[in-house]
C-alpha cells in the first residue's frame, strides 16, 4: 500500500525516533508499504518519520543511482545491488574530509541544495530479522544512509544549510508546508491536513 509522505513543517519530522522491538505491530507489512511508497515516489531512501511514525527505522535502495554514467562500473554495481533495512541504527563513526553533494528529500519536494557530509561511516543496526550488524559504508551509499539517519534523529537536510541558503528557500518551504506544490506522489501537508 502506498502511504502519504509527510511534508516539511509536520512536527513528526523534528522528533527523535524511538527504538522498536521485534514485537512492533505489523512490521513486515510496514516495511513492504515503505518500499512501495519509496519506489512510487522515485526515492532512494525513506525513514519512518516521513510516513508519520517517530521510530528508528529507515530503508535504502540506491539502485536508481546505478544508472549514472559518470560513475565507475564498480560503483554502479555497488549501487545497483544495495537494498537494506536499518532498525534502531546508530552511526558510531564518521571519517574523511567532508564533501558536497546536491541532496533532495521526498518530504521537501522541488528543493535541492549542496550538503556537506563525511564520506565514510560505520553504523550499528539490526535488520528486519533483528540480527545485529556493524558495517562500514562509503561514497553515495554512506550519503543516503546519513540523510535517512538524520530523519530518525529529527534532522532535515535543510537544517544543515547556511543561514543565507535557509533565507533563500524560506518561501518554498512555507509553500510546501501549506500544500502549495504539485507532486506526483501522495503527500500529507501539516497546514492543510489534506492528502493527495
Amino acid at each position: 500500500m502506498i502511504l502519504p509522505i509527510v511534508a516539511y513543517g509536520d512536527p513528526v519530522l523534528k522528533k527523535k525516533g524511538k527504538d522498536i522491538t521485534q514485537e512492533y505491530p505489523n512490521l513486515d507489512a510496514l516495511l513492504e508499504n515503505m518500499f512501495e511508497t519509496m519506489h512510487n515516489a522515485c526515492g532512494v531512501g525513506l525513514a519512518a518519520p516521513q510516513i508519520g511514525l517517530p521510530i528508528r527505522l529507515f530503508l535504502v535502495d540506491t539502485s536508481p543511482f546505478a544508472e549514472d554514467e559518470d560513475l565507475t562500473a564498480e560503483d554502479q554495481k555497488a549501487l545497483k545491488d544495495f537494498k537494506r533495512i536499518f532498525i534502531n541504527a546508530k552511526i558510531i563513526k564518521e571519517e574523511g574530509d567532508e564533501w558536497a553533494f546536491n541532496e533532495g528529500c521526498l518530504s521537501i519536494p522541488d528543493v535541492r541544495e549542496d550538503v556537506f557530509r563525511q564520506p565514510k561511516i560505520t553504523v550499528e543496526y539490526v535488520d528486519e530479522s533483528f540480527t545485529r550488524h556493524t558495517e562500514t559504508f562509503d561514497g553515495l551509499i554512506a550519503r543516503v544512509i546519513q540523510h535517512e539517519y538524520d530523519h530518525i534523529e529529527g534532522v532535515l537536510f535543510t537544517d544543515k544549510l547556511s543561514s543565507l541558503k535557509k533565507r533563500l528557500i524560506k518561501g518554498k518551504l512555507t509553500n510546501i508546508s501549506k500544500g502549495k506544490i504539485n507532486v506526483d506522489y501522495r503527500m500529507r501537508f501539516p497546514d492543510q491536513k489534506k492528502k493527495r
